[in-house]
Parts: C-alpha cells; sequence; structure tokens
C-alpha cells in the first residue's frame, strides 16, 4: 500500500522535478531570446526587450561629492543624501507621504535639480554591489518579482540612441520576467503553472517571472499539496477553506517550513493550524517539506539557468553577482541551491553571489556619482584637447 502511494505521489510531483539537460536547454533558449532583443532588426517581436539603460560604467572608487538618491515608492517617498568620499559613504534619509496634490502636479516646481539618471532595482543593486567589489558585473532582483541586469559591450547595444563619447559599454536592464511569452517555455511548464498564469492579472506574459519569483511560488505549492490531498495522500484527503483559497498559502510558508526542524516540525503544524487543517501527521509534514523543497528547488534553478546564460554571453573568468530581494534573503536555502546549479551551467566561469544592501538609495547615487565623474573626465580631456591646441598652433 505505502509502495503504491509513493508511486502516486511520485507522479503527482514529477512535473517539478527538471533534468540538467532541461536547464541547458533554457539557458539556450534565453540565449537566443536574447540576443533577439539587443539586435535592432529582431528587437520588435523580442519577448526579453534588454533595454539600455545608458548607465555606461560601475563605481572605480574616486567617486566623491554630494548626491540626492529618490525612491519613489507607491505612497512614500524615501529622499537619501548620500556623501561619498572614496570607498565611504555616508546617508541621511527621511521619508515622506507622498500628497495627492504633488501625485497630481506638473512636476516642474521650484527647484532646480539636474537629474543625472533614473533606474530600476536590478540596476541598483549591480551599483551598490560594484562599490565595495570591482568584479560586480550583474545585479538580480528575486523577490516578489525578478529581473536582472548586467554589462554589455557597447558595439552590441543595438537599440541604444545617440552617440555619446564615454566607456565601450553599458548596463542592459533584461526585463527578464517575459522570457517564455512566446510558448518557449511550454516544455517545462506543469498543470500548476498553467493555473497560476490563468488566474493571474497578466495571463500569458511574464512566464519565466512566474517560475522564479516570490509572488508565484506559494500558490504553485498550495496548488500542488492540494492535489496530493484531492488524491488522498494528504491530512487524509481533509482541505480546509483556507487551503482551498487562492493565494492563501504564503510564499513566506515555504521558506519556514523548509527552515523548519525536522525532528518536531514545529512551524510547519503551526502553520497548518493557522490554515485550520485539523489533523496533520508526521508523515504529512515530511510530504509538506519536499513539495515545498521541490517548488523551491526549481525556482531556485531556473533563476540559476538565467544567470548562467548572462555570464556566458558575457565572457568574463570572474563576475560578482548583486542579488537582493525577499525570496533570495529569507528562503534557507536559495542562496546554496543557486551557487550549485550555476557551477553546473557555468563551468569555468569564476563567481560569487553577493548580498546587496540599498541598491535604491545607495546605488542609485551611485549611479549619479558616476555619471558626474565620467562628465568631468570630458570636460577635463576636452580642456586639455583645447590646451593643447593652443601651445601647438599651426
Amino acid at each position: 500500500m505505502e509502495r503504491e502511494e509513493n508511486c502516486k505521489v511520485e507522479n503527482i510531483l514529477k512535473p517539478l522535478e527538471l533534468t540538467d539537460d532541461d536547464y541547458r536547454k533554457v539557458v539556450d533558449l534565453m540565449q537566443e531570446k536574447m540576443e533577439e532583443g539587443l539586435a535592432r532588426s529582431t528587437n520588435d517581436k523580442a519577448t526579453i526587450k534588454m533595454f539600455p539603460t545608458y548607465v555606461r560604467a560601475v563605481p572605480n572608487g574616486t567617486e566623491s561629492g554630494e548626491f540626492l538618491a529618490l525612491d519613489l515608492g507607491g505612497t512614500n517617498f524615501r529622499v537619501l543624501l548620500v556623501s561619498l568620499q572614496g570607498q565611504e559613504v555616508k546617508m541621511e534619509s527621511k521619508i515622506f507621504l507622498i500628497p495627492q496634490h504633488i501625485m497630481l502636479g506638473t512636476g516642474v516646481q521650484d527647484l532646480d535639480v539636474k537629474c543625472l539618471a533614473v533606474i530600476n532595482d536590478t540596476v541598483g543593486a549591480l551599483m551598490s554591489c560594484a562599490h565595495s567589489d570591482r568584479q560586480c558585473a550583474i545585479g538580480l532582483i528575486l523577490g516578489t518579482g525578478s529581473n536582472a541586469c548586467y554589462i554589455e559591450k557597447l558595439e552590441r547595444v543595438e537599440m541604444a540612441e545617440g552617440n555619446e563619447p564615454g566607456p565601450p559599454e553599458m548596463l542592459i536592464n533584461t526585463e527578464w520576467g517575459a522570457f517564455g511569452d512566446d510558448g518557449c517555455l511550454d516544455f517545462i511548464t506543469t498543470d500548476f503553472d498553467r493555473q497560476v498564469d490563468k488566474h493571474s492579472i497578466n495571463a500569458g506574459k511574464q512566464r519565466y517571472e512566474k517560475f522564479v519569483s516570490g509572488m508565484y511560488m506559494g500558490e504553485i505549492a498550495r496548488l500542488a499539496l492540494e492535489k496530493l490531498r484531492k488524491s488522498g495522500l494528504l491530512f487524509g484527503g481533509e482541505g480546509s477553506y483556507h487551503m482551498a483559497t487562492r493565494g492563501r498559502f504564503y510564499t513566506k510558508y515555504v521558506s519556514e517550513i523548509e527552515g523548519d526542524d525536522i525532528d518536531s516540525f514545529k512551524t510547519t503544524k503551526q502553520i497548518f493550524q493557522e490554515l485550520e487543517i485539523e489533523k496533520v501527521t508526521e508523515q504529512d509534514c515530511r510530504l509538506v517539506r519536499h513539495t515545498c523543497s521541490l517548488v523551491s528547488r526549481r525556482a531556485a534553478f531556473l533563476a540559476s539557468a538565467g544567470l548562467a546564460c548572462l555570464l556566458r554571453m558575457m565572457g568574463r573568468p570572474e563576475v560578482t553577482i548583486g542579488v537582493d530581494g525577499s525570496l533570495y534573503r529569507f528562503h534557507p536555502f536559495f542562496h546554496d541551491l543557486m551557487m550549485e546549479k550555476i557551477r553546473t551551467l557555468a563551468p569555468g566561469i569564476r563567481f560569487k553571489l553577493m548580498l546587496s544592501h540599498d541598491g535604491s538609495g545607495k546605488g542609485a547615487a551611485l549611479v549619479a556619482a558616476v555619471a558626474s565623474r565620467i562628465l568631468k573626465e570630458k570636460e577635463e580631456n576636452s580642456e586639455k584637447t583645447r590646451d593643447h591646441a593652443k601651445s601647438n598652433p599651426h
């Protein structure tokens, strides 16, 4: 009987287990789609848009001065004054509620401020890490959503407008969440994924993001657990209103269950008490943990495939990856799982995953500082050229 049950469990959960060949195929497909996004002739139909950020360099440690970083959320506005002196960074910040009249204002009142850059969280994560580690060339967000940016050779960035002199590279905001929107990832898509996508607010869109990000992991796990329960393999077949409710099994539960003590399963039992599941056996706890770990492993390994693709495209011997986001920060094994799979998928490249701190504040200020430094260097160079021309008249 037990053997038969194990067979049934395996049949239900098997689609969540991918092979290394599957992950290698994902790497190849992603590179193909990213190349389409970089090229002007194919960008129009590309799913991964590879947006030029116009950020041309990372900090080199000589940046100095005071910079304002403005972190604009849906309701709050965080203003930071960041003082840079080489490696030293001092920050003061204040948080304001955004009043309605400002939200609806013209955007051109009062202060004459020079806006040096508008960035997203991936660029912030990269810049923040690059300040202390010169090898940092990828910024990754693994939180509610997922995205990555990386440093690309300028000659390959065909969508960049203008011809500003400066460093021969540019940060690319990949917007990789849309990978798979053309159906190319259907070969790894399970019924659980299809249900998540169908009931999402953007059905058919951001398919890769739905595999790897925190917004959907809990729901994928819930659907798998419900299928096991309905098959009489979990909780004695007894469910609850909460477990039958979409979005009620939070991603934080996945992290907490995987981090639980396997001798007592204390946290796991508390979670199911919250979800009003009456009888939870130790065997149930083991199966729940196994299911959650399959969902997490697949997410971590698919994110690793994305990073392996970027490492391969960049062709650098050594790269630091700046990572931020609640999923990466709070899941007990995400870091280790990613280290393991990137090694497999990008052999021969030395890399490390570095937790990024305050990309939206410090990272944004560093973008402004680097832009300011490059501007200063340009002015100094053109001054030297003028002086040289004066002292060497024909």
